[in-house]
């Protein structure tokens, strides 16, 4: 009768038990391990600062297509917020875009910019409450219109913006 321990040949934990005691996989998971731990190192310096350097641009980008009349969803941003004049409001959240993704590029007024993000980005959400027929199809809440799909996709860009907040520096931990 067999053992939970015994080698049946055909236990690959087993097999590999017999490969780490001779010496070659414990060296190349040492060093696997060596470049797990390296990447991870890297990943956690550039990371959240890659992040709010993207989010940055896209704001930047997305805020001077408004701004200049050319955004592609110049008409939805109008349509969803209509007890607003659509010649001023576009151009204006265009200028807030991009005032959030310049701070956000250059790391600066942090409280501000995230605040003004997040307030944008639960914004866009309201094209879901105010134009249902828009953002879904046949009015069905789990089939996304391709504006819907562009709206709910904002929850991932709240989402970084949530990741980017939480490196900000505490206030009880700032020099006076």
């Amino acid at each position: 009768m067999r053992t939970p321990t015994q080698n049946t040949g055909t236990d690959w934990s087993g097999r590999l038990d017999g490969w780490v005691r001779r010496g070659f996989p414990a060296t190349a998971w040492r060093r696997a391990a060596e470049v797990d731990a390296g990447v991870i190192g890297v990943l956690r310096r550039v990371a959240v600062p890659l992040l709010r350097v993207s989010l940055g641009l896209v704001f930047v980008w997305f805020g001077l297509l408004k701004v200049f009349e050319v955004s592609p969803v110049s008409e939805l941003v109008a349509s969803t917020v209509y007890w607003f004049d659509a010649s001023w409001v576009v151009p204006a959240l265009g200028v807030v875009e991009v005032f959030v993704g310049t701070c956000l590029l250059l790391g600066r007024l942090m409280r501000l910019t995230l605040l003004l993000f997040a307030l944008q980005m639960v914004g866009t959400f309201l094209v879901l409450v105010v134009q249902p027929d828009i953002a879904f199809q046949r009015g069905n809440l789990l089939l996304l219109s391709v504006e819907g799909e562009f709206v709910v996709k904002n929850l991932v860009l709240l989402s970084a913006g949530m990741v980017v907040g939480s490196s900000v520096t505490p206030l009880r931990q700032r020099a006076p």
